[in-house]
């Protein structure tokens, strides 16, 4: 079995001069060992521009019966940009299913999951992030009877039981002049360092056993 990941910055990987960014896919095959995962998320990308690179087709070529397909968008869907853009209830939700429905032609399973959440605190309060759109891939897998990992309401609860100060630790938070890439550090709510990534990769090993799919 081999398991492919499509998804954006939050799940890609970096190279070791790119330091301490790191996505939940770079790390996700240390807590499935034996499995053999292929991460293709790149970083800016949206269910649109992955497909309209041809980034999922690539994909095409390689999958096979029994592997897995892991569907992770949002947080660049919801850009201004055109390239980028969808609405969530219209283009993100048929976009979705081109995903859904390109894993399922070639006999492997697809996987829907919602983003990890942004760590957006205010006045003590972590608050909501992505708008409707965990809620339309929610609603696509019910209504596909598609396995969804919802990184988004697991997550989200966890980090507030963590707090401010703690679930720093988790995203890209880091002093001026440790590492190379951040010489001014970095106070990044959205991207994850190594914490973060184990944090979520962890969340989506244990579902995919729950769920049987491992």
């Amino acid at each position: 079995m081999t398991i492919f990941v499509c998804g954006d910055s939050t799940a890609a990987s970096y190279k070791p001069e790119e330091a301490p960014i790191t996505g939940w896919g770079q790390v996700l095959g240390e807590f499935i060992p034996g499995i053999r995962v292929e991460n293709r998320a790149m970083g800016g990308r949206s269910t649109k521009s992955f497909l309209s690179e041809g980034r999922l087709q690539r994909i095409e070529t390689e999958i096979q019966p029994g592997d897995l397909l892991l569907i992770q968008f949002t947080h660049n869907d919801t850009s201004d940009l055109v390239w980028r853009h969808t609405d969530p209830w219209t283009s993100f939700y048929h976009n979705l299913e081109i995903y859904v429905d390109t894993a399922i032609l070639h006999g492997a399973q697809p996987v829907l999951m919602t983003p990890i959440c942004r760590r957006y605190w205010r006045n003590g309060k972590l608050l909501e992030s992505h708008g409707e759109y965990p809620n339309v891939i929610r609603t696509l897998a019910r209504q596909r009877s598609v396995p969804l990992i919802d990184l988004y309401e697991q997550g989200i609860r966890l980090i507030r039981e963590m707090g401010d100060a703690e679930s720093r630790k988790l995203f890209l938070y880091t002093e001026p002049g440790i590492y190379p890439a951040y010489p001014d550090g970095s106070a990044d709510d959205t991207h994850t360092q190594r914490a973060g990534a184990a944090f979520y990769a962890r969340m989506t090993a244990e579902k995919l056993k729950e769920l049987g799919l491992v």
